[in-house]
């Protein structure tokens, strides 16, 4: 059984797409309606959705019990996915936005996790994945507050898998380069078309396909983080 936040579009539901294939049922997170439905339609009856917002702190608090009243009380996987992107320069950043998304990108992860473990630690066993980015490892200049949340989340990801691995749970994150998602929707379109036409984008399916990777190995071993990006993009 697994769960995947953020998993309506983008790489959630294509990480939902490669865990159904490899034969798992997943609660799919998302507070989009509409495109939950039709993710649920395309995915079949191993999809099950769960409407919900992450910002809202009541909704977000349920979490855990919500994923474990539909699973029977069982949860393997978790991933962590849904995020905000606030990209340019700072001066153009709202308050709003910024506030937004830093709630989003580490702190409702770090609540998510946490509100899971508890199930894994008593059963000993337990996978959670987080989405990070290349932005964790890299200064990136057109997008400091983004860059900035996924270098804390990078940190907490190591942080609690040194906690983890005591309890038999791997905690990892997977760090790619440019996806073609939502979230580069405010990129520049001139910019996108330029990439796409280079192929310096990757697409979700690929990502999915690496964090099977990270799910399939051997008890034994963790792999503690992904980067991943496109052969011809340059930093």
């Amino acid at each position: 059984m697994a769960a995947i936040t953020g998993s309506a579009s983008g790489i959630g539901f294509a990480s939902a797409q490669a865990m159904i294939s490899a034969g798992a049922q997943v609660v799919l997170i998302d507070r989009d309606a509409p495109a939950l439905t039709k993710a649920r339609e395309i995915l079949g009856t191993a999809a099950l959705p769960l409407v919900l917002d992450l910002l809202d702190p009541a909704q977000c608090a349920a979490l855990p019990q919500r994923i474990l009243d539909m699973t029977g009380g069982r949860l393997d996987i978790f991933h962590a996915n849904a995020g905000l992107y606030v990209g340019g320069d700072l001066i153009d950043a709202t308050d709003d936005a910024i506030d937004r998304m830093l709630n989003l990108n580490v702190n409702v992860v770090m609540k998510n996790v946490r509100g899971v473990l508890p199930h894994m630690i008593e059963r000993g066993v337990g996978d959670i994945i987080v989405t990070s980015s290349l932005a964790a490892h890299f200064p990136t200049p057109w997008e400091p507050v983004y860059a900035s949340s996924k270098w804390a989340i990078d940190c907490f990801v190591q942080t609690v898998r040194r906690q983890m691995f005591k309890h038999g749970i791997r905690v990892g994150a997977i760090s790619p380069g440019p996806v073609i998602t939502a979230l580069l929707a405010d990129w520049p379109a001139e910019k996108l078309a330029d990439l796409k036409a280079k192929g310096s984008l990757l697409d979700a399916a690929e990502v999915a396909d690496v964090v099977i990777f990270m799910l399939t190995r051997p008890r034994g071993m963790t792999i503690r983080d992904v980067v991943m990006m496109p052969t011809h993009f340059d930093l």
